[in-house]
């Protein structure tokens, strides 16, 4: 398991819709994300910056790869478009972060 974490930015003034309706997942989509390999997800918002924290087996890139090779999360990135202002890079990539000190139990 390796953790994996990357930052969302969104649109201005959208912050309650996002949130909102990341109360609604669909039940399917949660369903790839688990079998894609992610054991753990959670996302964190400072004004704008969304901060996503996910454990993934056997690591994020792969994981989110996998993930975004569905036909379900196309339609649900087409769904939040209107809310992420940015999410990836020019050549598709998460904007991830480079792990520098875990504490472990």
């Amino acid at each position: 398991m390796k953790r994996a974490c990357f930052r969302i930015r969104l649109k201005p003034g959208v912050e309650e819709e996002y949130a909102a309706r990341h109360e609604r997942v669909w039940p399917e989509l949660l369903e790839v994300i688990r079998e894609s390999g992610v054991s753990n997800y959670s996302l964190f918002r400072n004004g704008l910056d969304v901060i996503a924290y996910a454990e993934c087996e056997p690591d994020g890139p792969t994981v989110f790869q996998r993930i975004a090779a569905d036909s379900l999360d196309a339609k649900w990135s087409s769904w939040m478009a209107d809310v992420i202002e940015s999410e990836v890079d020019g050549e598709g990539n998460l904007f991830y972060f480079e792990e520098v000190w875990h504490m472990s139990e």
